[in-house]
């Protein structure tokens, strides 16, 4: 049976969560997916940055409450199914081509055996 497509995927852009359908425009990465109001919000926040400013950390201990990190969560969750939902999808049109187990085992950084145990859908 051949992989699905990737366009039969419910995206969500994997910073704000919002469905496709929400914005005007969705940009894909390796797994991972922007919206065109994330990116106007990313060239706003590079355009007001510091040079002296180089971290990539989300300053969360200094700025977030308990409550502000529990809500973010199921979000992280959701980009999290996300990712892995596409990695299925494109370890399935690897196996199509015939590319083995141990080949992706590899690739991933894991042994053959735990590919197949967790891409191949068989028990």
């Amino acid at each position: 049976m051949p992989a699905p497509s990737l366009a039969d995927q419910a995206i969500h852009c994997s910073f704000c969560a919002k469905a496709k359908d929400d914005v005007d425009r969705v940009v894909a990465g390796p797994g991972v997916y922007i919206c065109n109001e994330c990116v106007e919000l990313c060239n706003l926040v590079l355009g007001a940055a510091s040079e002296s400013s180089t971290s990539a950390e989300i300053p969360w201990p200094d700025t977030m409450t308990d409550e502000q990190i529990l809500e973010l969560l199921p979000r992280i969750a959701s980009v999290s199914a996300q990712v892995d939902a596409n990695l299925r999808i494109w370890v399935d049109r690897l196996r199509d081509r015939g590319v083995t187990w141990s080949r992706i085992g590899a690739a991933l950084g894991m042994a053959r055996q735990s590919a197949w145990e967790r891409f191949s859908g068989e028990e």
